[in-house]
């Protein structure tokens, strides 16, 4: 069976292809249009990964880790910020918030800083404020995100104190990390301990 060849002509330049080549090219522009950017997006090619506890250029801190996709937050890597936020209560002493979890540090800061009891938050409120290579959307780490920091990049941490995470552990306690023995326990509210921004770089 002869195949159809078809001609385009812009100009003075022809183009002979067979019909079915054409239609190939056309379904694909087409699709290339019509979906979502993310759907047109090359993974990060390992290559421009730096290593772990390392910087990310563009991206406003440190290589934390790669993080699974859990629940509705899909996988990303984890961007420590480069250096802490100062040393900062907790907040809200006495007051059990709800919706808050171990694992999703960015949730509980939105919590945290949207929260109408009229009590501030200082260490959730100074992770947000927080502004690196042009990203606004850090927050105060979760138990679990802070636990990913020990296990991957410690030494990016001070040895010497702890670190609030924004996991509540009751109404007057929060969950807090030392990253020179890798201890988890929790602290009062309304003590001031120290606090590091991390944000998500989604793939």
């Amino acid at each position: 069976m002869k195949t159809e060849m078809i001609t385009l002509k812009h100009g003075d330049v022809s183009i002979k292809m067979p019909s079915s080549a054409l239609a190939k090219l056309a379904i694909a522009s087409f699709f290339a249009q019509v979906l979502p950017p993310a759907a047109n997006v090359q993974p990060v090619a390992p290559s421009t990964i730096p290593e772990i506890g390392q910087p990310w250029p563009g991206q406003g801190g440190l290589n934390g880790g790669f993080v699974h996709a859990r629940g509705e937050v899909p996988a990303h890597y984890l961007i420590i910020a480069a250096k802490d936020v100062g040393d900062h209560k907790w907040g809200g002493r006495g007051v059990e918030v709800k919706g808050l979890s171990k694992t999703d540090g960015y949730t509980n800061t939105q919590v945290l800083i949207g929260n109408d009891d009229e009590r501030k938050y200082p260490a959730a409120d100074a992770c947000a404020e927080h502004q690196a290579d042009g990203h606004r959307d850090f927050y105060l780490p979760a138990a679990a995100e802070l636990y990913q920091g020990w296990l991957n990049c410690p030494k990016v941490f001070a040895q010497d104190c702890y670190y609030w995470s924004s996991s509540q552990r009751s109404a007057n306690t929060a969950f807090v990390m030392n990253f020179g023995g890798g201890g988890q326990d929790f602290g009062g509210k309304s003590g001031e301990l120290r606090v590091r921004p991390v944000r998500r770089f989604f793939i």
